[in-house]
């Protein structure tokens, strides 16, 4: 399972993902870093196979009218430590395994739920 991290997701994040034996890296090291548009930042993510994590609604809706990204975990938790996301991403780990063989899913992380769309 490979992920890509949006520009508000932590270093730390990443760390923590790679650290668990996934790999994942931040859109600083693709593209234009910082500057790359999110529709590349989606075609990079589809021709990858990398599931994108961001907090941006823009790619929650990029995923339902343009059909791209393929992948995405979407953060709904406010201005949460990198602790409290790590908390979520791992309590939620082996259900997003079971869904990397899917063709595309979005998956949105809220403070009372997950909502898994497929």
């Amino acid at each position: 399972m490979k992920f890509l991290c949006d520009v508000h997701i932590s270093f730390k994040i990443i760390s923590h993902l790679n650290s668990l034996g996934f790999e994942t890296i931040h859109v600083n090291q693709i593209l234009d870093k910082w500057f790359t548009k999110d529709h590349d930042i989606c075609k990079y993510a589809d021709a990858n196979n990398l599931i994108i994590i961001t907090k941006d609604y823009d790619f929650r809706n990029s995923y339902f009218i343009n059909k791209t990204p393929k992948k995405l975990i979407k953060i709904n938790l406010g201005n949460v430590s990198n602790q409290e996301l790590i908390t979520e991403l791992n309590s939620n780990i082996k259900s997003i395994q079971t869904l990397d063989f899917k063709s595309r899913f979005m998956i949105e992380i809220d403070q009372d739920n997950i909502t898994v769309i497929i």
